[in-house]
């Protein structure tokens, strides 16, 4: 059962938006749990995720990253709520973060889970940004994200 959305964003003004698809290694299920469940073993900070995995709940990830090699590493802030879920087939959820990615702005990223022989078609599909540059960023971020993603479930 598919649960109302407490309130949608409102992209209306933010036009801008990016698909990535990628030929994952891992399951529909597996992928589903590490999008509302396991933010932890490929993306996040650890210690630093505050999570449910449903529908109008918030979440809240740091991740650390060094800009330049000589640089520290940069902690950054990640919020925001799960939209909808369909178990095993789609995630979608807000993502807001700080002068590195969206700038503040409440994007919308939906991720969709199609079998695919023993893996799966993963289409990510981010949404709202406030200008080039921001999507630009995610647009080159994003693929390296989901191939850290696929490394790190394939070796489990």
């Amino acid at each position: 059962m598919e649960e109302k959305i407490f309130r949608n964003p409102d992209l209306s003004n933010r036009l801008l938006e990016l698909v990535v698809k990628k030929n994952m290694k891992s399951t529909p299920s597996t992928l589903f749990k590490a999008w509302t469940q396991e933010f932890e073993t490929w993306f996040a900070a650890p210690g630093t995720v505050i999570m449910e995995g449903q529908v109008n709940t918030t979440f809240f990830f740091e991740t650390e990253y060094k800009f330049e090699a000589s640089q520290k590493a940069q902690r950054e802030p990640h919020y925001g709520r799960f939209l909808r879920i369909k178990e095993n087939e789609l995630v979608e959820l807000t993502w807001i973060t700080g002068p590195n990615g969206t700038k503040g702005a409440e994007t919308v990223v939906k991720v969709t889970f199609e079998p695919l022989n023993r893996g799966t078609d993963l289409t990510l599909t981010h949404s709202g940004f406030l200008d080039e540059e921001s999507k630009n960023q995610h647009k080159e971020a994003w693929p390296e994200v989901l191939k850290q993603m696929d490394e790190k479930y394939d070796s489990r």
